[in-house]
């Protein structure tokens, strides 16, 4: 059963079977559930309400997760889980990787042991999959502190791309400018999460600043017409995670999901799934779940698939 089809019929189990791209997923918490039970005894439940805040959303990490994985062999354990998850939901080009402070935390801030985690956990799990390594930053951190982390990451052909996460406000995005600029030189894709929180010219801004290749939601996009020609006319990616979106308070449904109009005013987008273990949102029920809400067509989520992976892969279902 193609695609197209799957959807269409509701069909779960068809639409794993078609290859997929997850570009947004922070492995933390983007792991099978199933495997975590099984390895940890820890049965990891999702939220089901809307939240109102990241300060809850924090809240049920710690009440969910807490410090139990705050380990190399916890850290290793999260890993393998999310290659598990990606091999479940048919995702065979996955985007993931640590932030900088886990290098020292997790690693004994040796980059050749964290690149080995995860190139072993892929090996040994799904070595079928496309592994695009990232490196993630958080927004809160000071600047020298983060030039110092990177300065162990600098120069590793591991790496595809660089993220930057967190509270959106922590800090203006004209302080990673520098950053930005290294990292580009390392010849690595810029990402960074922006406009899940923030406005449409907080996305702007952040593109033309950092010179970004893709945004991490960017949602906000949507309530500026000026800033959607933009991001198509300039080719921007918005990497999209709709149920995330929905359960944390940022959109009302997801029938109303800005994506729709983000896709359909030609804004590259994908659907992605953020953090499964909290919003249950692996990527084949993201599509169901927009295909059923009524927000955009089988045809049209066929192209956003397709599009996810585009200049991956030649042949697909």
């Amino acid at each position: 059963m193609d695609f197209v089809d799957a959807l269409k019929q509701g069909s779960l189990t068809d639409i794993r079977k078609c290859p997929k791209a997850d570009l947004h997923n922070h492995f933390v918490l983007g792991g099978s559930r199933s495997y975590l039970k099984e390895h940890s005894g820890r049965d990891i439940r999702p939220i089901t309400k809307p939240l109102h805040s990241m300060d809850e959303m924090h809240a049920w990490n710690a009440q969910n997760i807490g410090d139990y994985f705050n380990s190399s062999e916890g850290r290793r354990m999260l890993i393998k889980a999310t290659f598990t998850q990606a091999k479940e939901d048919g995702v065979t080009v996955l985007e993931i990787g640590e932030d900088v402070w886990g290098l020292g935390e997790f690693f004994n801030g040796n980059i050749k042991e964290l690149v080995c985690a995860f190139e072993a956990a892929h090996d040994e799990i799904a070595p079928e999959k496309e592994l695009r390594l990232q490196i993630g930053m958080s927004r809160h951190c000071d600047i020298a502190y983060l030039e110092d982390c990177l300065s162990y990451f600098w120069g590793c052909k591991a790496f595809y791309s660089i993220d930057l996460y967190g509270d959106e406000l922590a800090q203006p995005i004209e302080n990673f400018k520098s950053i930005y600029r290294r990292a580009k030189a390392e010849g690595l894709k810029l990402k960074a999460h922006v406009g899940e929180w923030g406005t449409a010219e907080d996305v702007r801004r952040a593109v033309e600043c950092l010179e970004l290749d893709e945004v991490q939601h960017g949602i906000a996009a949507a309530e500026d017409p000026s800033v959607i020609r933009f991001l198509s006319d300039n080719h921007i990616r918005l990497n999209i995670t709709p149920s995330s979106n929905y359960l944390l308070g940022r959109v009302k449904d997801l029938k109303s999901h800005p994506i729709a109009e983000l896709y359909r005013n030609g804004v590259d987008v994908t659907i992605n799934s953020d953090d499964v273990l909290i919003f249950d949102s692996d990527v084949s029920k993201e599509y169901l779940r927009m295909y059923q809400s009524g927000c955009l067509t089988a045809e049209e989520l066929d192209d956003i698939r397709k599009n996810g992976l585009r200049a991956v892969y030649t042949s697909i279902c």
